[in-house]
């Protein structure tokens, strides 16, 4: 069973022993029961409104912070800046991952979306390295800050980043891409209220260790809610099943329908950061494989597993050898 060209693993020619169905879904245009389609209307007017108040709130906050002097803002208008261009880079993807495949790429640009996780994530600690490195300096020697205008520009940065991270948080779940836009944009949202809490003190205290001290803060508390995406879109990347799979789960299911004697080659990975494919040998007797059995399995595999791309090839149970991937003759077993 198939609905997509042959996945990128071991998948040999098909013969007289084995049995492939193939079935044709909308994926561009319907998403999948597990997530939207990223880079639909909506994510996309997200993107662009989050880029649009995102680079006005970088100018306002970087000429303000140099005003004030003070380095919080100054720092978090950077970290603005790398988000600004963590979510150019996402939209970017979710418009190639929807761009039909040709007869190179097979499976079209759907990757670009883990690709630019990945990127998001590395973006991210890339940016609270600069902010902590400058901080610690400003540790050293703290200078006197306009705490005032901290906090005011400080808590415009709340509302614009929080608003902007609300427009993502119905598909952060189901796409790591669009947790990454998500993500940057609920951690300045943090970022900006540590530093209208430090803005406050100093105002009443003088204590002008606080502005760098909140943002190294802040920076760890970043560095914590980002390890996730990282590790996700890295496990992607190196087609790793995604986390809501239990590939022996997986095997189990196979194995339990009717005339399947073993699986073997079976695996699991992401297309994209939305599409999940599964490619899978099954040992079973020749004439056991009906269009009743695809449809069960296709069916299953969508709603009880959410794996929208399913391949299986079928080896003769009568067969003189056995598939030549099985682990007694060399396979993985997997």
């Amino acid at each position: 069973m198939s609905d997509q060209p042959a996945a990128p693993h071991d998948h040999p020619n098909l013969d007289e022993h084995e049995h492939e169905h193939e079935h044709e879904h909308e994926h561009e245009e319907d998403g999948h029961a597990h997530g939207k389609v990223f880079g639909a209307a909506p994510m996309g007017r997200a993107f662009a409104v989050g880029i649009a108040l995102n680079v006005t709130f970088v100018v306002v906050e970087t000429v303000y912070g140099l005003l004030a002097h003070s380095m919080a803002l100054v720092a978090d208008a950077a970290h603005n800046l790398g988000d600004v261009m963590g979510l150019c880079l996402a939209w970017g993807a979710a418009v190639l991952a929807r761009r039909k495949a040709s007869a190179q790429r097979t499976y079209g640009f759907r990757r670009s979306t883990i690709l630019a996780a990945l990127t998001n994530a590395i973006l991210l600690f890339v940016a609270v390295g600069i902010v902590v490195w400058e901080a610690l300096a400003r540790l050293r020697s703290p200078q006197p800050v306009v705490g005032l205008t901290v906090i005011v520009v400080a808590a415009v940065g709340v509302v614009i980043n929080g608003v902007s991270a609300l427009m993502f948080r119905s598909g952060k779940e189901h796409d790591a891409n669009v947790r990454g836009a998500y993500l940057h944009l609920a951690a300045d949202a943090s970022v900006s209220l540590g530093v209208v809490v430090a803005g406050a003190v100093m105002l009443k205290t003088r204590w002008w260790w606080l502005d760098p001290a909140i943002s190294i803060a802040v920076s760890l508390v970043i560095v914590v809610g980002t390890w996730r995406l990282l590790r996700e879109s890295l496990d992607l990347a190196l087609d790793a099943a995604p986390d809501h799979i239990d590939v022996a789960e997986v095997r189990a299911y196979l194995e339990s329908l009717p005339g399947v004697r073993e699986s073997h080659d079976v695996h699991v990975w992401a297309m994209s950061t939305t599409e999940v494919a599964l490619t899978a040998h099954l040992v079973m007797p020749s004439g056991a494989c009906s269009e009743a059995f695809h449809r069960e399995l296709d069916a299953t595999m969508r709603e009880r597993f959410k794996i929208g791309h399913t391949t299986v090839q079928i080896d003769p149970a009568e067969a003189l050898e056995p598939c030549a991937l099985t682990p007694e003759r060399g396979g993985r077993a997997c």
